[in-house]
C-alpha cells in the first residue's frame, strides 16, 4: 500500500510540469489517501493490543467485541475454534491453561483490499516463572460498521530445521 501511495506522489510530481491544476489534485488526493492509510494501521495496531489486553483481563465481553461474528481462530495447539461463540470461551480456557504476560508486537500491517488486511508479529507469552514462550501471530482484520475487528488469527510456533525464535521475523534470521 505503501509503495503505491509512493508511486502516486511520484507520478503527481512529474505531471505538474505539465499539467500544474491536475498535478495539484493528484498529489492532494495521494496525500489523502496516505493519511488514511496512517489511520487504519494505527487503528488495527490498536485492535491488537486491545485483544491482548482483553485476553489478560479475562474480560469475555471485551474479547467477543473485537471479533466478527464469524471469525476464527487456530491456536498452536491445534484447536479451531470457528465463530466468536466458539472463540471467546476457547480464549479464555487458553489464558487460564498458559498463564502469562502476553505480548504481539505487530510488525506489518498489509492491506489485501481498503477494509482488509493481515497484521503480523511475534506473539510472546512469559509465564510467572519468567520463562517466554515464543510464537507467531498472524490476523486477518476487516472493517465492520466503520471499525475493524479480527476476522482470523493463525498462531504458530517455529518447529524443525532451521526454525527461527519469533524475533527473527519474516525475511531475517537470528544467529543462536
Amino acid at each position: 500500500m505503501r509503495r503505491l501511495l509512493v508511486l502516486l506522489a511520484a507520478l503527481a510530481a512529474v505531471s505538474s510540469q505539465t499539467h500544474p491544476t491536475l498535478s495539484r489534485a493528484a498529489a492532494a488526493q495521494a496525500a489523502q489517501a496516505a493519511q488514511g492509510a496512517s489511520a487504519d494501521e494505527a487503528a488495527i495496531r490498536d485492535l491488537v493490543r486491545r485483544y491482548v489486553d482483553a485476553r489478560d483481563l479475562q474480560d469475555p465481553a471485551a474479547v467477543g467485541a473485537l471479533f466478527t461474528a464469524d471469525a476464527d481462530q487456530h491456536t498452536t495447539a491445534g484447536e479451531w475454534r470457528r465463530g466468536r461463540d466458539q472463540i471467546v470461551p476457547g480464549t479464555l480456557r487458553s489464558s487460564d491453561r498458559n498463564p502469562g504476560a502476553r505480548r504481539i508486537d505487530v510488525e506489518t500491517v498489509r492491506f489485501l483490499a481498503p477494509d482488509v488486511a493481515i497484521a503480523d508479529g511475534p506473539y510472546r507469552i512469559t509465564a510467572p516463572n519468567g520463562q517466554t514462550r515464543r510464537m507467531w501471530a498472524t490476523l486477518v482484520v476487516k472493517r465492520e460498521a466503520g471499525a475493524w475487528r479480527i476476522a482470523a488469527i493463525r498462531n504458530a510456533t517455529p518447529t524443525g530445521e532451521g526454525a527461527q525464535p519469533a524475533e527473527a521475523g519474516p525475511g531475517r534470521r537470528l544467529t543462536p
